[in-house]
């Protein structure tokens, strides 16, 4: 989600939740530090007995409870992106909703715990947070830049779910034009009619009637194992400055009849080029979430054993 004038709202108020919280925080823990506008109960600040821990006293609890209770929330935004049909706040309230109260978290959390980290356990808890919280903190950058770097960089963008199909047809559409080439070229099997040169098809000087082997040595022996790669972007065909120097090249050898058919050709890389930088800002844009999402499990399970273990075995 791109943040924009629309989350402003939930800014100013996860901002001025920080601060009265911070405020009281200081007023018990650290008095003198700020003026005390606000008359705060010093039973809210009261250690148990035999226990100095700022998350055992009442204020610390009700921090601590806050921030668990905001895990949960956060928890079910994935419920929610499956469960269209609920009646419960728009997707987009929902990821507002889940952005700014996880933030809030963060003075919630270090309010709860004094600023210390605490026995092992606490220790670990804090250091898994902070993994969450960073990975939510890469996958919302990456949600600010990546759409502008799509439009940029992707001159046509495709549906995602239809994008093995059309790399189907690609396929097909090249087996096609290799035996109808295979057809129209009585030397199709003889020997290859290039000779690599500089990273590209030696062709000029060739003979004219040779060139239909050419385009076709060139569809066999690149193109349609390009086509069929699992991952372009490792095929000399997925390097745009080479497919270009190919097929200029072999559009200056051809004859004319044949330069229709090179052009389409070399569509059909471009196009799959297109396809491969889609897929791979597509996994930058939402392979993060395959940490971020059973990490958040995570800490929401051992929060709350956190918090069963705190109220029974201290």
């Amino acid at each position: 989600m791109v943040i924009n004038r629309s989350h402003l709202p939930w800014a100013l108020l996860a901002g001025a939740l920080t601060l009265a919280l911070g405020a009281v925080f200081m007023e018990l823990f650290h008095p003198g530090v700020i003026p005390n506008y606000i008359p705060v109960p010093d039973s809210l600040g009261r250690f148990p007995a035999g226990r100095r821990s700022v998350g055992a006293t009442p204020l610390g609890l009700a921090y601590g409870t806050a921030a668990f209770l905001i895990f949960i929330f956060a928890t079910l935004l994935g419920p929610r992106k499956q469960k269209r049909h609920w009646r419960v706040g728009s997707a987009r309230a929902w990821l507002r909703a889940h952005i700014w109260l996880s933030i809030l978290t963060i003075p919630l959390v270090l309010f709860h715990c004094g600023f210390r980290m605490g026995s092992f356990m606490t220790s670990g808890l804090m250091a898994l947070y902070g993994l969450v919280m960073s990975s939510g903190f890469y996958g919302l950058a990456l949600q600010q830049f990546m759409p502008r770097l799509m439009t940029e960089r992707l001159s046509h963008e495709f549906i995602y779910d239809e994008i093995p199909f059309i790399e189907k047809r690609l396929v097909e559409a090249a087996s096609e034009m290799r035996e109808e080439l295979a057809r129209m070229e009585p030397g199709a099997d003889g020997p290859p009619a290039f000779a690599a040169a500089s990273g590209a098809p030696a062709l000029i000087g060739r003979k004219v009637e040779e060139s239909g082997v050419a385009v076709l040595r060139v569809l066999e022996g690149d193109v349609i194992p390009y086509l069929r790669a699992t991952r372009g972007e490792r095929h000399r065909l997925g390097r745009a400055e080479f497919s270009e120097h190919l097929f200029r090249m072999l559009k200056i050898s051809v004859r004319e009849d044949l330069r229709s058919k090179v052009n389409e050709i070399e569509r059909w890389c471009v196009q799959r080029r297109q396809i491969d930088l889609q897929l791979t800002l597509h996994r930058w844009l939402h392979y993060w979430l395959f940490f971020h999402a059973p990490a958040s499990l995570a800490l929401l399970v051992w929060t709350g054993w956190h918090a069963i273990s705190g109220m029974y075995f201290y």
